[in-house]
């Protein structure tokens, strides 16, 4: 198995949303704001090669969508999907699984491209895989979350035909790549894929702990649903990597890929800081 970081740019979002009740005199220190209160965050996937089989975590936000929407969140810099693939040897096409830890238009906004008048899928080549829970969740939305789910990020990838569910209680189709980890305070059934590598054992974060500034449990962004529910599972979670010496992998995160965990007087904090290749 091989794993390879894949950049996708980065984006703005409100720091108050994404650190929740933390007052901005303490995250402010974490993530420093613009003028407009607009912190810098990553779009960070992730590439598993495994046998015949390439796997891509996640998709960032795309390039579909108006001026208007991409106003809003000011993207910058120089890294795409598309030059991240090609910087290791591999081409879109050559995807054969793209795993949506959940639809939230930076994590699957990649996953559909505009060809003319039409949306199509972005890997030709590849199934996709999201579960029943979380996309009847994406497609009949709650007031509050549905600007998050755009429908030209999710409908086409079902009308391809390319399209299949995990099943939430097995979670066998990626048995031998990685195990499925399900979590519902920010969205309900996200995915965390959880991998075995080099002797290692590395979660992918997704918005679970989106950077190493929201480890304190109590971080916990203004986007998730069930806030309560995401302060215990983030508990439980963090308590287990300690336990069990995991790798966390930050999505979100502008700087920081990777780091272990250690026990402070503060609580569960980071410890080591690294990026992938460095494992």
């Amino acid at each position: 198995m091989e794993l390879y970081t894949i950049e996708t740019g980065f984006f703005k979002l409100d720091g108050g949303a994404m650190f929740g009740v933390v007052p901005k005199s303490i995250w402010h220190k974490l993530n420093p704001a613009d003028e407009n209160n607009m912190c810098t965050w990553a779009m960070r996937c992730l590439l598993i090669k495994d046998g015949q089989r390439l796997i891509l975590v996640d998709t960032g936000i795309g390039d579909k969508q108006d001026a208007k929407f991409f106003s809003y969140y000011y993207l910058h810099g120089e890294a795409t999907l598309d030059k991240s693939l090609a910087a290791h040897g591999f081409h879109r096409d050559d995807i054969t699984d793209v795993f949506l830890t959940h639809l939230h238009f930076d994590h699957c906004g990649g996953a559909i491209v505009r060809q003319g008048d039409k949306l199509a899928p972005a890997f030709k080549n590849a199934v996709y895989w999201s579960n029943p829970e979380h996309w009847k969740w994406a497609t009949q939305p709650n007031e509050r979350e549905k600007a998050s789910f755009l429908k030209d990020n999710i409908l086409p990838i079902q009308e391809s035909g390319q399209l299949q569910f995990v099943d939430k209680q097995e979670g066998i189709a990626f048995k031998d790549s990685m195990s499925i980890r399900f979590v519902n305070g920010h969205t309900d059934a996200m995915m965390l894929p959880q991998i075995r590598y080099k002797d290692k054992t590395i979660l992918y974060m997704a918005d679970l702990v989106p950077s190493i500034g929201h480890l304190p449990i109590s971080y916990v962004m203004a986007y998730d649903m069930f806030p309560l529910t995401s302060l215990q599972e983030r508990k439980s979670f963090l308590q287990e990597a300690l336990d069990n010496q995991y790798v966390l992998y930050f999505e979100h995160d502008p700087k920081t890929e990777c780091c272990t965990l250690q026990q402070t007087e503060r609580g569960i904090r980071a410890g080591e800081t690294f990026s992938l290749k460095e494992l």
